[in-house]
């Protein structure tokens, strides 16, 4: 039951914000009692938090997937972008702010966890790209990591990029291929160009 609680909750989350979502409308949703919910979280916080891993989990586990698939380095971030824009399709715009506005622990908790495993999936991209000669050697690793997270997490601020002006799909493309043209090398470039083509056609 525990579980179902938590995916059930998460599902409603992303969809409706954190703050919208009552207990009452998970119990509801799912046709049990609030009491049933409070047998196994404490208060609308814990649950939060929970389900607020369960995501990060979830998708941390789809790009490990993919990363274990050893496809070329550019290949490999645009079926990561994939995964991102799944997790997105369902996420209404305003759940990252109130998560930040009413739960700021759970939002920096988060955001740290985000860091570590971008930083480290980023990381062992570009490595792996200078390695296969498909990025530029003399490239600062740890800054482009960085750079890169920055930028991802940007992405999201609607007073930067308002979402009339700049849909979620199109500003992970263009950002995404903002990063690969500053690091690729002309080998690189050709994979690049034929993988934008090919997402055009």
């Amino acid at each position: 039951m525990r579980e179902n609680i938590i995916e059930k909750s998460s599902e409603l989350f992303l969809k409706l914000g954190f703050k919208s979502i009552t207990m009452d409308d998970i119990a509801q949703e799912m046709g049990i009692s609030k009491k049933t919910i409070y047998i196994h979280f404490n208060n609308k916080t814990t649950l939060v938090e929970e389900c607020t891993m369960f995501i990060f989990h979830k998708i941390v586990d789809n790009i490990n997937c993919i990363r274990d698939l050893q496809k070329n380095p550019i290949e490999e971030l645009y079926e990561i972008k994939k995964i991102v824009m799944l997790h997105l399709h369902d996420e209404k715009g305003s759940t990252e702010f109130q998560l930040q506005k009413y739960y700021p622990k759970i939002f920096i908790a988060l955001r740290k966890k985000q860091f570590q495993i971008m930083e480290d999936c980023i990381v062992d991209n570009i490595k792996k790209g200078v390695g296969e000669g498909i990025y530029r050697e003399n490239i600062n690793v740890d800054f482009i990591g960085r750079i890169y997270f920055s930028g991802v997490t940007t992405l999201k601020d609607h007073d930067i990029f308002p979402e009339e002006q700049f849909p979620i799909k199109v500003l992970m493309d263009d950002f995404l291929e903002y990063h690969l043209r500053g690091i690729v090398t002309p080998k690189g470039r050709k994979i690049l160009n034929a993988l934008i083509n090919s997402n055009h056609e």
